[in-house]
This record gives C-alpha cells, structure tokens and sequence, in this order.
C-alpha cells in the first residue's frame, strides 16, 4: 500500500492535537473533523480499488463472509446469505478461510474507528481536552488499522 497524503496529514494533525488544551480543540474541532473525513474516504477509496483488482473467487468468497456476517434472522438477509453461499461453492475453502480472516480484521478495524468517534462525541458534549486527547489517540490507531487491514487485502489479492 502507497502512502496516502489524507491519512499522513490527519495522523499528523491527531498527533499534534494530543496535547491541544479544551479552547485548541474548540478553535480546531472543525478542521479536526474535515481532515479526518478526508482520511477515511481515502482508505475507503483505496480498499475498493484493491478489492475491484481481486479474482472473481476471491470477490464472491468475500461477498459470502459479509452476507454472512450480515444474518439477523430476517429473510432479506437469509435469502442474500444463500445467495451469496451459491455464488461461493465450488470456491477453494482455503480461499474462503482467507476472506473470513480479512473480514475479522476489517471488523476490528471498523470497531476502533466508531470507539474513536464516540469518544470524540463524548468530548465535545463533556468539553472535555482529555478526551477528545484520548479520541485522537483512537483515530490514529484505527487509521493505522485500517492500513493493515487494506494491506492484508493487496496481499490475498496478489495470492488468489
């Protein structure tokens, strides 16, 4: 994975913002914001470029994990998951195996991105310096995360 400017500009700012006081982080907060969209819209940009280059197994094992990871009882999900495990048979188990790990992984990933936001929402409700130290800690580790996760992805892809 290449460096991507957005998310080297935001870890950077999140770095700096760890010793922001509370009137920095009022000042700051919207640019905090903007830059951290910037930085995750160019992950997600980035990760679909790398799954649109995987092989048609690879996609449709991944489609069954998600489709899987999705079942909550109703019958859209039920009927998309079976679709989806249609789609997949056939698929080495090896294959899926990978997909299923990647899509952990992504959950990981996603779960430290949303803490992150929460804790920032909690700052700004609480005014809080200290906390919004602690979301900014959070986002550079979810970024970095996600950078892993994107990684992994180019790596299974160049392997199937």
């Amino acid at each position: 994975m290449h460096k991507l400017a957005a998310v080297d500009e935001a870890k950077s700012l999140f770095n700096e913002a760890k010793d922001w006081g509370v009137w920095r982080w009022l000042t700051e907060k919207k640019r905090a914001r903007s830059t951290a969209d910037r930085a995750w819209a160019a992950l997600e940009e980035y990760e679909t470029g790398v799954k649109d280059a995987w092989s048609d197994d690879l996609k449709l094992a991944y489609l069954e994990v998600v489709a899987e990871a999705a079942l909550d009882g109703k019958a859209k999900s039920k009927r998309e998951y079976e679709r989806a495990k249609a789609d997949a048979e056939g698929i080495d188990p090896r294959i899926k195996d990978a997909a299923r790990r990647l899509k952990l992984e992504e959950d990981e990933a996603e779960k430290v991105h949303w803490q992150a936001e929460a804790t920032f929402d909690e700052a700004d409700r609480k005014l809080s310096a200290s906390l919004a130290r602690k979301g900014s800690e959070e986002a550079i580790v979810a970024w970095e995360m996600r950078e892993k996760v994107i990684r992994k992805a180019e790596s299974l892809g160049r392997k199937v």
